[in-house]
């Protein structure tokens, strides 16, 4: 009896332990740290089919604007949503935003640079693909699933993306024609003036001095000033003169790509003239734009170039709705840059970003790749732009998604937008949804006079095939220098820059004409006609496989 009762024990024993290894592997394959669905959606909850996750390191820029509350920008509600629905363990690995070549480099040197490295500025992906540091990505493309289509959809993408090789080195996302910067002017000014808005360099001169000499405000006081120099205020100068976002001056002429000197110098003269009859500050050297954004928002400022101008959140709109705080009875337009003798021209834009590339050296590609197609995914690109639906948003009667608790969004969204840097704000519902008049509530005054100013004057002012961007293309698909030449272009756009800033405040003593003349010298002396060699070498090699600007607009402006 006791041999019966004692084997009937062993067989128990055997019975709970089989049943608890079979406990312990159906946790560990349900661990969402080891497995991902290849299927699930972003709000997902249980797996439909498992694989195993490979570990891979990506970039993400550090902008220091993560709510403590929400932890770090490597850290965070999205970066663990990120890794809990996609089909990767990615570590993020924080790039100071404006310090993202330093970073960048540094990583490299010690073979520790992540395998996924997103950044905007095309000059500092050109230099890491010039040494190699980037794999060419057509394999991995050809046997993906969202990117490949993505691609099919928008051939654009694949042209700025293929390099001289023939080979792709760059993922890309489409932006659409974007409403970025423009120039405002103080309606109500010239209304008190009785003065019209500038269309020419000349109108522009004489409204300035106006601004600044004639009390548009009417407070008895000599305190305002009529144009700013600073940050953008010079950069819309330089466009109005066919002088602006063009590679080392370089400009198209009779076919080929020469070093233009008439264009600065117009650029240049006008600055000046403005600088000596006192319509700017003239501290605005030091000025990186904070003081003119003052000058403007405190009513201060007559004619402004104002960045960021799409979207409710944007610094545009804050900018107008400080302004509105400040001075309840301002009142402001949009107006087209003037027009000068080189042509109607507006600030730039690309309706396709090139943002990422695989380090050359990533030890799981293929891993690389599927985040890259988890990131492409339409439901991924709405979860990371809106949050969770019915906890961040419910969709709308117009078809886009609504704010439950706006500063719950604010909160827990607005620091995520670089964890979202594929996401393709140009084409379908992002960008139906990121129009004026679905951003902007037209119940609330102020919101509804900024959008009609949008719709009704920046819109036409700045998206307009007869007002282009400056250049035979957009800025960021200029072709990048060889290393050599590009330290020697570095150098001589700061030795210029001094010198035309020198030319400015200087007064009698030093004209523009003397200006002109040192910086051709600076250029020659220090190999600026190897540069110009090595652009008309380029333009005539590779001018059938430019995405011209003249194609973008008949693309992208309708």
């Amino acid at each position: 009896m006791n041999g019966i009762k004692a084997g009937y024990r062993t067989k128990i024993r055997i019975v709970l332990a089989s049943a608890l290894v079979l406990l312990i592997m159906n946790g560990c394959s349900n661990s969402k740290d080891n497995t991902v669905s290849d299927t699930a959606s972003p709000d997902a909850t249980k797996p439909a089919t498992m694989k195993p996750k490979s570990k891979i390191s990506v970039s993400v820029y550090d902008r220091g604007n993560v709510p403590a509350a929400e932890g770090t920008i490597d850290n965070n509600r999205w970066s663990k949503w990120i890794n809990a629905n996609g089909p990767a363990n990615v570590e993020f690995v924080p790039i100071p935003r404006w310090e993202s070549l330093p970073k960048l480099n540094t990583l490299f040197a010690s073979g520790s640079a992540p395998d996924l490295i997103f950044e905007f500025d095309a000059k500092i992906r050109n230099q890491f693909l010039a040494q190699k540091q980037f794999m060419p990505i057509d394999d991995l493309v050809s046997k993906s699933v969202e990117y490949k289509k993505f691609l099919e959809q928008n051939p654009g993408v694949k042209k700025l993306a293929m390099n001289e090789d023939g080979k792709m080195h760059y993922f890309g996302r489409v932006v659409g024609p974007t409403l970025n910067v423009g120039l405002v002017i103080r309606e109500d000014w010239l209304e008190n003036l009785g003065l019209k808005s500038p269309t020419t360099p000349e109108e522009l001169l004489a409204v300035a001095k106006a601004f600044t000499e004639r009390d548009p405000d009417g407070n008895g006081k000599k305190d305002t000033f009529g144009y700013h120099l600073s940050f953008i205020g010079g950069g819309v100068i330089d466009r109005m003169y066919n002088s602006g976002e063009i590679p080392d001056g370089m400009l198209l002429n009779n076919g080929e790509l020469v070093r233009q000197w008439d264009n600065s110098k117009a650029a240049l003269q006008l600055k000046k003239q403005l600088f000596d009859a006192g319509t700017v500050d003239k501290d605005f050297l030091t000025d990186k734009g904070e003081k003119a954004l003052q000058d403007f928002v405190n009513g201060k400022l007559g004619i402004y170039g104002i960045n960021n101008i799409a979207g409710v959140n944007g610094a545009g709109y804050k900018n107008f709705e400080t302004l509105r705080k400040n001075n309840p009875n301002a009142k402001i337009k949009f107006i087209p840059f003037p027009t000068t003798l080189y042509g109607s021209y507006s600030w730039g834009w690309e309706p396709i970003q090139l943002v990422a590339a695989v380090n050359a050296k990533a030890k799981n590609p293929q891993a690389v790749m599927d985040y890259m197609d988890f990131l492409t995914k339409d439901s991924t690109q709405l979860s990371l732009t809106y949050g969770i639906e019915n906890e961040h948003w419910k969709m709308g009667e117009d078809g886009c998604p609504k704010q439950i608790d706006p500063a719950k969004s604010k909160a827990e969204l607005d620091y995520n937008g670089d964890l979202r840097m594929q996401a393709n704000i140009g084409i379908g519902l992002l960008a139906k949804c990121a129009q004026p008049e679905k951003v902007f509530d037209a119940k609330v005054p102020l919101q509804k006079e900024f959008m009609d100013l949008l719709l009704q004057q920046a819109k036409p002012a700045y998206l307009n095939p007869e007002r282009p961007f400056n250049g035979f293309t957009a800025s960021g698909y200029n072709p990048a220098l060889p290393q050599d030449l590009s330290a020697f272009s570095a150098t001589l756009t700061q030795s210029i820059s001094d010198i035309f800033n020198k030319a400015i405040v200087s007064g009698a003593s030093y004209s523009v004409d003397q200006a002109i003349n040192d910086a051709k010298t600076a250029w020659s002396k220090g190999n600026g006609d190897k540069i110009e060699a090595w652009y008309k070498d380029w333009y005539a090699k590779n001018k059938d496989k430019i995405y011209t600007t003249a194609e973008i607009y008949k693309q992208y402006v309708k």
